[in-house]
């Protein structure tokens, strides 16, 4: 397999939503600089939380959120969105040879010199983010020395607890709430390494107008719905990433090329 230089980079999440929270900045700002993002979306996600009712009136909440994604990849600048449809709440356990096959057609397919997804714990070991961990790292594996650099996308301990606080101060937030129904503190790398940084202040509008598009997970209730512009680069304006320790004989890709090292 030869790679067409840095011209493409494969993201590989879980859920409608998960783009854009985690590397939203970093897909922007790799869109921007011409290279050709694919998205692979393994769920519809429509097992997850409705903000509003109305916004689903006929209950099928994965539609919702597929066109939701449509929306969010288009702000990002990403035209090749791969939806696939296994099932919501069952990615680590369920399909798992078709799920890891339709990973080695999209390399395959794309020859990217990159692919992005989830860290070994999931960002807060979520169990369809680890199964998305796990069938990526033994697709990318699989082509040996030939195989494209594997970045898991991290976060610092603490960010999210910094964006609760920061919407608590506006008058009229709500007082008691979470992200999703989980606490603040759970999310990010405590022990980790992070291998990289990468800066997407300039970029951090698009990545807020990308979340927003999610609408049926960004309601009124989530802090990130609270926070200004401000605020949004002083907390997301770094995305942060580890590169697998897999042997393959690529040098440093695109992503790296952006980036700013922090190890």
């Amino acid at each position: 397999m030869t790679h067409n230089g840095s011209s493409t980079v494969l993201a590989v999440f879980a859920h409608p939503d998960d783009e854009s929270l985690l590397c939203g900045g970093t897909l922007a700002r790799l869109t921007d600089a011409g290279v050709r993002v694919v998205l692979m979306c393994a769920s519809r996600g429509e097992r997850g939380s409705i903000s509003d009712a109305s916004l689903v009136p006929d209950g099928d909440l994965g539609s919702v959120r597929t066109r939701e994604l449509a929306e969010a990849a288009a702000v990002l600048g990403i035209t090749d969105v791969v939806m696939l449809d296994y099932a919501d709440g069952d990615l680590r356990w369920r399909d798992v040879p078709r799920f890891h096959a339709d990973i080695i057609n999209a390399v395959e397919r794309y020859q990217p010199s990159a692919v992005v997804t989830f860290a070994e714990n999931g960002l807060y070991w979520h169990l369809d983010h680890i199964g998305v961990h796990e069938r990526t790292y033994t697709a990318v594996k699989s082509f040996g020395a030939d195989a494209p650099p594997l970045y898991y996308v991290t976060m610092p301990n603490g960010v999210f607890r910094d964006l609760v606080d920061a919407a608590h101060a506006k008058r009229g937030a709500p007082i008691d709430w979470s992200f999703w129904g989980i606490e603040a503190a759970a999310f990010g790398e405590i022990e980790m390494p992070i291998s990289f940084r990468v800066d997407v202040r300039r970029w951090v509008p698009r990545k807020l107008a990308a979340l927003r598009c999610h609408r049926t997970q960004m309601g009124s209730r989530n802090p990130i719905a609270w926070i200004d512009e401000d605020e949004a680069c002083r907390m997301l304006g770094i995305e942060y990433f580890r590169r697998s320790p897999l042997d393959c004989a690529a040098a440093a890709s695109v992503l790296e090329q952006i980036s700013d090292r922090e190890a």
